[in-house]
């Protein structure tokens, strides 16, 4: 049968470089989560935001969370090694998928990408080449794996860097040069580079410079002699948001998965080079003459455990044969899903950066400032009496940042709020004051402050008549 071109056989370097990246990245990612917001700031002992659908995922009682933080470092760590792979890749996957759905105020578009590329790399044989499991079992090593289970990887990346691009075309971005002129402005005051982020030509350019390169660097990455150029480009972009922006792990995965747009042995090539490079007088000498001896060693020892291999390469290539229909399948779905989601806010009728219908799952990244304050006001609807929810003392600063501008967490709450009311044995109507200001603008009512919201059943499509429009000024129709 002759095989697709997805099925060609392809060097496996590239996708070991991948296990071991996200292995470790998303290992540190969980630990680091686990130290900060459970260990630190204590955010998962109270209410937590959930994800429609998954309500039923909440915060596992102590000392079961601790330990979850723990074991999803160690199993990051053992994705990395390759050690058991099939049960770690699935379980870390499994992991990182919790520590995501654990809180919708911590919704960042880099960790809804590592769920998808955790997934996608257990259902790769990434473990093949260079791990444990082969060093245990030899008779499973082969250094080639199928062209979907590298390519995968970069493609995903691209739909990523181009519908971030496509995001940024509309007029606050490139126009009005918002919100990189107030971002740019708070970090006027930083050590030698303080005045040029204060310059109104940096903010337009970066806003610019910000577009083009998303929108153009997919095209520039698939071609040989220009990929090189979009490397560069990419590592200046993304040590500028790194020095600028607290965005995690995003710039060091970025990089990682631009790699995977090289030829899939670059990594074997590298090593080979390092392992293999000698100082000009012909010699080795100093630390760096020993790090390369070492690789040496290890490329040395890797290559006789693995030249006792026999028969596994054949074995794996039927297996493959066999699931060529259901993982083409599976690749046209999984691609279809990530360039559909991210065109959905077309079918609202509101303002993305406003209402945040269709701004999740679809690449918006840091695309808008938005800053709010409101209130409940619980009606009892049996004595008229009156009570204001101050959310302060009720949200971590973090969750309050975010539920006063996003209507379905504002719903949420809500919904909340009356159910702990008719445990008490009371029912109130649930009423939202909350004003918005979104890239600078005015302060305006963002919840019809006369909707009863306890009343209000989330919907998935269609016009949420309880989220007011914003109202742009007509001497400045900033968005319009």
């Amino acid at each position: 049968m002759e095989q697709s071109r997805l099925f060609t056989p392809t060097n496996a370097s590239s996708l070991v470089f991948l296990r071991i990246a996200l292995g470790l990245l998303g290992g540190g990612d969980i630990l680091g989560n686990g130290i900060y917001y459970h260990w630190y700031l204590d955010e998962f002992s109270g209410f937590t935001f959930s994800y429609y659908g998954f309500e039923w995922v909440g915060p596992l009682p102590e000392p079961f969370l601790s330990l979850f933080f723990v074991g999803g470092f160690l199993l990051g760590i053992a994705v990395a090694l390759g050690w058991r792979f099939r049960v770690t890749a699935p379980l870390f996957a499994l992991a990182f998928t919790y520590l995501f759905l654990l809180e919708k105020a911590h919704y960042l578009n880099h960790a809804y990408l590592f769920t998808w590329l955790a997934w996608l790399l257990a259902l790769t044989p990434a473990w093949r080449e260079f791990s444990l499991d082969v060093r245990r079992n030899p008779q499973d090593w082969s250094p080639q794996v199928p062209a979907w289970s590298v390519w995968i990887f970069p493609a995903l990346m691209g739909i990523v860097y181009f519908f971030g691009g496509i995001a940024k075309m509309n007029y606050d971005w490139l126009i009005a040069a918002m919100p990189m002129k107030m971002w740019l402005q708070a970090r006027s005051e930083m050590p030698v580079l303080g005045p040029l982020w204060a310059q109104e030509f940096t903010a337009y350019f970066m806003s610019w410079a910000g577009m083009l390169l998303d929108f153009s660097v997919p095209f520039l990455l698939l071609h040989k002699r220009l990929r090189w150029v979009a490397l560069a480009l990419l590592f200046g972009f993304h040590a500028t948001n790194h020095l600028l922006f607290n965005i995690g792990i995003f710039p060091y995965l970025s990089m990682v998965l631009t790699s995977m747009f090289f030829a899939p042995d670059w990594p074997k090539r590298f090593v080979r080079w390092i392992a293999g490079s000698r100082d000009n007088s012909g010699g080795r000498s100093g630390l760096l003459a020993g790090a390369r001896s070492q690789v040496q060693r290890w490329v040395e020892g890797w290559q006789s455990v693995v030249s006792r291999s026999s028969g596994g390469t054949n074995a794996y290539w039927q297996y493959q044969a066999r699931m060529m229909k259901p993982i083409l399948a599976g690749i046209v779905l999984i691609i279809g899903v990530h360039i559909l989601l991210p065109l959905r806010h077309w079918g609202f009728n509101s303002d993305v950066a406003w209402s945040e219908e269709g701004h999740r799952y679809s690449w918006r990244m840091m695309l808008r400032s938005k800053q709010g304050s409101g209130n409940y006001r619980l009606v009892d609807n049996a004595t008229g009496e009156d009570e204001v929810i101050n959310l302060r003392d009720s949200l971590s600063s973090r969750q309050y940042r975010k539920m006063v501008t996003h209507p379905d967490m504002i719903l949420q709450y809500a919904h909340y709020l009356h159910e702990l009311r008719l445990r008490e044995g009371k029912d109130v109507a649930v009423y939202g004051r909350f004003r918005v200001r979104l890239n600078g603008r005015k302060l305006q009512p963002f919840i019809d402050p006369e909707t009863d919201l306890a009343s209000v059943q989330w919907q998935w499509f269609g016009s949420k008549q309880w989220v007011l429009p914003e109202v742009m000024p007509t001497e400045n129709p900033v968005g319009e």
